[in-house]
């Protein structure tokens, strides 16, 4: 065989391997993808946001304590009317 005819067919040989592999690698590649694509974690929808937490109202009874003791400290002289009328409005909430 000549020189020339080996050479050829080596040639041609080789593009047939690295053709080949090339196909491998790439089918390979995409079934990877698929089943990373089939093992992944969904993502979690979005969730609507919390109603914004309350206070839990006091109760009228409450409320009626602590305006009267408010009376009375101010009939003790010891709060001023402004700082009766601010707190009045705290206790009310007003």
């Amino acid at each position: 065989m000549s020189f020339l005819r080996r050479a050829s067919r080596v040639a041609v040989a080789s593009s047939i391997h690295g053709n080949v592999q090339r196909r491998q690698r790439t089918r390979w590649a995409a079934e990877d993808q698929a089943k990373a694509a089939a093992q992944a974690v969904p993502p979690i929808p979005d969730l609507p946001p919390l109603p914004p937490q309350v206070a839990p109202a006091a109760s009228m009874d409450a409320k009626i304590e602590q305006l009267t003791k408010l009376g009375e400290l101010k009939a003790a002289g010891i709060l001023t009317d402004a700082e009766f009328d601010s707190q009045k409005a705290r206790i009310l909430g007003n």
